[in-house]
């Protein structure tokens, strides 16, 4: 008897026993599920060990074997898609900076103890093996490496102004696409860790990055940084987390050192070359610019919010400079520390005060004309409270020059607000 007629058999008997297990196992869906599944098996044949069908024996049998269809690949859960659609829109704009300069050429040249002789009495005294280093010339060389982000169609670049720090050095750009464009830089910002670059792409304007609001990102929320790691290595990706909030650091490079407040804290990786990348959330969207690691720990990277950026592309774009609000005062922040020394009622805010570098409260600055004095205590800006973790300084970055501000003031137990116009700084 053949396997087919077998077959034909069993789904007579099994068809009859359905029958009646069914009407008996209605209430236990667990048994019927199994039951289904054996008739299915015997309808559809079982499958060989390796997954196929399994064949018929019979060498008359017309039935060809069906082959497997191509397997394409699909993320198994909606948050891998949501990474991998997040680094294919943000990629296309996401570039790599190359620095390079002329740099001497040195090698060893013949040095003779008596090369301020005639000749003829060098001669006399026969060749000598010295050698010392002597310059033969300059060549081009690469020197170092960044990432940036095209933030205009017409070439707006954002990236870290230590990667573009040296006045005396040339930079290319290297877009995704492998296109190289000669790049200028157009403005360095003077208080943050950020610099706009420009290219000169031509007609049909190039792909840009989508801007999101850092004021809204969380702790925890996941984090997607994008660079030309280690200068070589391009649109590398890491993914982690937004671990902290709000941190101040001292970042050295570039030949440059500076406090950078109010950052984003990410566990995603941060290599060397992945300064001025952008630091994406699950929409795409730039929250951040990576800007800097701590040197030994693990995966603890830092990047400065994309809204304290945004204020430096529109300025540039308005002006082709980055205009600073400026204040006028200078000032100490108010620490439990400091409020304990002093014997201060308040543990938060800025007492207006003068150092060796000059009075607390400039001439003919803002402040000054505000009416603002020295050893005032400012307690807030606009209604938001300066703490450690909410600088004065990180709060005037969110306002343009001529924006007036309206500051909550402590004068000797008198509260006071006084309204200021910001100004632009000037160096």
């Amino acid at each position: 008897m053949t396997k087919r007629s077998l077959t034909f058999i069993a789904i007579i008997l099994i068809s009859g026993i359905a029958g009646f297990l069914v009407s008996s196992l209605n209430t236990n869906s667990a048994k019927a599920n199994i039951l289904e599944d054996l008739l299915n098996r015997v309808l559809n044949r079982e499958a060989t060990p390796d997954g196929s069908p399994e064949q018929d024996s019979n060498p008359d049998s017309q039935i060809a074997p069906v082959p497997p269809a191509a397997v394409t690949y699909r993320a198994p859960v909606d948050y891998e898609e949501a990474i991998i659609k997040s680094v294919e829109d943000a990629s296309r704009a996401v570039i790599s900076i190359i620095v390079t300069k002329d740099l001497p050429i040195i090698e060893n040249c013949p040095l003779s103890p008596f090369s301020d002789l005639p000749p003829e009495i060098q001669e006399f005294f026969g060749p000598f093996g010295f050698e010392r280093p002597c310059e033969t010339g300059t060549r081009k060389q690469e020197v170092g490496g960044g990432s940036g982000f095209i933030v205009s169609p017409d070439g707006l670049i954002l990236t870290n102004k230590h990667v573009v720090s040296d006045t005396k050095a040339a930079y290319t750009v290297l877009t995704n696409a492998g296109k190289r464009f000669a790049a200028s830089v157009l403005a360095r910002d003077p208080i943050q860790d950020l610099a706009i670059v420009k290219i000169d792409a031509g007609a049909g304007g190039l792909p840009i990055v989508k801007l999101g609001n850092s004021d809204s990102v969380k702790l925890g929320q996941t984090a997607i940084a994008i660079g030309n790691a280690l200068g070589e290595f391009r649109n590398t990706v890491s993914v982690g987390i937004v671990s902290g909030l709000a941190r101040a650091i001292n970042a050295s490079g570039g030949g440059l050192v500076e406090r950078l407040e109010g950052l984003i804290q990410t566990d995603a990786a941060i290599n060397p070359g992945n300064s001025g990348g952008p630091l994406l959330n699950l929409r795409g969207e730039v929250i951040g610019i990576n800007t800097a690691v701590a040197q030994g720990a693990e995966n603890i990277g830092f990047a400065i919010p994309i809204n304290m950026a945004k204020r430096d592309i529109e300025s540039v774009k308005a002006t082709g400079k980055i205009s600073i609000p400026f204040l006028g005062i200078r000032y100490l922040l108010i620490t439990q520390a400091l409020k304990e020394r002093e014997k201060l009622s308040l543990d938060y805010g800025v007492i207006v005060r003068g150092s060796e570098d000059g009075p607390g409260v400039i001439s003919d600055s803002p402040a000054a004309k505000g009416g603002i004095e020295s050893e005032d205590i400012i307690l807030e800006l606009n209604g938001e409270r300066i703490t450690t973790e909410n600088s004065l300084a990180s709060l005037l970055q969110k306002y343009k020059v001529g924006d007036t501000v309206r500051l909550k003031v402590l004068r000797a137990n008198q509260t006071l607000l006084i309204n200021v116009t910001l100004a632009e700084r000037t160096f």
